[in-house]
């Protein structure tokens, strides 16, 4: 037996850690005893299940709380309607970014592809979650070539619009 110890230490040791790790389970499963659960009911105290289901359906009904869910319309909508461009063509710069730079007035490639880099700072530093983007994405190189309308030079670096 102890040549089969020296020989596999390694298996032994982890043969005792597993053993002990179910020891520790089994020894903190038994000290925590199962919560118990404690029902009040604050319609009838006392009523049983059928009077108390009784009063929930006869209750007179709670206000109504309407959440009205406006449905957005898509930013590259917006923006082209308003004049902008679909900014959302820019790799990189998807509907919640778009939907930034519209609150920060930033709606055409024209804007982007004007940017120093003063600008990209000052921009980077509103983008909160997304900073780093415009200089990571290339968003004014593309810009530009979107300004241009050179499109074969916009795929050949950027991929297919």
């Amino acid at each position: 037996m102890m040549a089969w110890i020296e020989a596999n230490t390694v298996l032994a040791a982890g043969a005792v850690l597993v053993l002990l790790g179910l020891a520790w389970l089994l020894m903190m499963r038994r000290r925590r005893p199962a919560p118990k659960r404690e029902y009040r009911d604050v319609l009838s105290e006392g009523a049983g299940p059928a009077q108390r289901n009784t009063a929930l359906i006869d209750a007179p009904p709670a206000a109504a709380i309407v959440v009205p869910v406006a449905a957005e319309a898509p930013v590259a909508a917006a923006a082209v309607a308003d004049g902008g461009d679909d900014l959302t063509r820019i790799k990189g710069l998807g509907p919640k970014l778009s939907r930034l730079l519209a609150d920060l007035g930033v709606t055409r490639f024209d804007q982007i592809a004007a940017w120093t880099d003063a600008d990209i700072a000052e921009i980077d530093a509103q983008l909160g979650a997304f900073a780093g983007r415009p200089t990571r994405d290339a968003w004014v190189e593309q810009a530009r070539l979107l300004v241009s309308g050179d499109a074969a030079a916009y795929e050949a670096k950027f991929g297919k619009l």
